[in-house]
């Protein structure tokens, strides 16, 4: 199982682009998390990539110092630089990131890419069960 569940801030802001070839969105930041290590407090930094309406949303609400939850998996990345030597990348792929700073509307915010309807549930058209009618 590949699976990260962070909670931190921002140290700079979201940077936002879009994929040439497809025009898809994708927010990259890096995220500060603290340790607490034998009563002296650490922080560990972590490269988070977020893709599609998810990153324009980042990119719009998130700023330098804002609190989040991120929730994702672990990629490992390589690559050859200009001077032929191998590099190595470690990021974490948002599949969530739920905003934990106040915003202007006071609360809590979470964007994901699904879309949210505002329809009621639906209305339970079972009978009501008496525990003389369980079989058990």
């Amino acid at each position: 199982m590949n699976q990260v569940v962070l909670i931190g801030r921002l140290t700079r802001d979201p940077e936002l682009r879009f994929v040439p070839s497809s025009g898809k969105a994708v927010a990259n930041f890096t995220l500060a998390v603290n340790r607490v290590y034998s009563k002296e407090k650490e922080a560990d930094f972590f490269r988070i990539v977020v893709w599609g309406k998810q990153a324009e949303n980042v990119a719009t609400y998130l700023k330098k110092g804002s609190q989040c939850a991120v929730s994702g998996s672990i990629h490992n990345n390589n690559y050859t630089d200009r001077d032929g030597n191998m590099r190595y990348s470690t990021d974490i792929q948002a599949d969530r990131v739920e905003f934990l700073s106040s915003t202007s509307g006071g609360g809590r915010q979470d964007y994901n890419d699904e879309a949210y309807s505002g329809a009621p549930a639906p209305e339970d058209d079972f009978p009501m069960i008496d525990d003389d009618d369980v079989p058990f």
